[in-house]
């Protein structure tokens, strides 16, 4: 489905039984490691400012752990990347809802997925750029060292969030996508 603006509408996906998704941790050790030996879509997916930078918080977090993105104000967490316009990503909240937007590089196929875990009060942005590369012995890309085949972003949602209404858009330009992530408030009467 596309919405008037040119925008796809992405599905968002509540139901992921894989085993052991995530189950491997990217240590910075082994980022720099496997960065320093990538290729320009990798290169581009976790450059500064990119939302699945493990550097975008200003020190090393590995992406695949949740981050309580709305407890900190955008304008602050990413004040020194504006100042050199690093930046790719914005967050904010209104009364009645929370926003995620994200210039995403486009790496071939842009097969972005966004998961949440209702019961969690998860979101995890995904997708993957080698998809011919032979994964992990389970099948699933995820499952083992997911760097080498895609990327991720997970996100720990406010109390309030919710994340069953959420709705994610698409828009592709010539040399990004543009992300954009809207989840509905529990109490807001009106929704966008």
């Amino acid at each position: 489905m596309t919405s008037s603006s040119g925008s796809l509408k992405l599905e968002i996906h509540t139901e992921d039984k894989t085993l052991g998704k995530w189950s491997v941790p990217l240590s910075e050790e082994v980022f720099w490691r496997f960065l320093s030996g990538a290729g320009g879509s990798e290169k581009a997916v976790f450059s500064e400012g990119s939302i699945f930078s493990p550097f975008l918080f200003g020190k090393y977090f590995d992406p695949s752990d949740a981050f309580p993105l709305w407890e900190f104000e955008a304008d602050v967490l990413l004040a020194s990347l504006r100042s050199v316009g690093q930046c790719r990503v914005d967050w904010s909240q209104a009364d009645q809802t929370y926003a995620l937007i994200s210039d995403l590089p486009v790496v071939g196929k842009n097969n972005v997925q966004v998961y949440v875990d209702v019961k969690g009060k998860m979101m995890e942005i995904s997708g993957q750029w080698n998809i011919n590369k032979k994964t992990a012995a389970s099948g699933d890309w995820r499952s083992g060292r997911w760097w080498e085949y895609g990327y991720v972003r997970r996100l720990e949602l406010p109390g309030d969030a919710d994340p069953q209404n959420s709705e994610a858009f698409l828009s592709n330009k010539d040399d990004y996508s543009l992300l954009e992530i809207i989840i509905p408030k529990i109490n807001s009467k009106n929704k966008f």
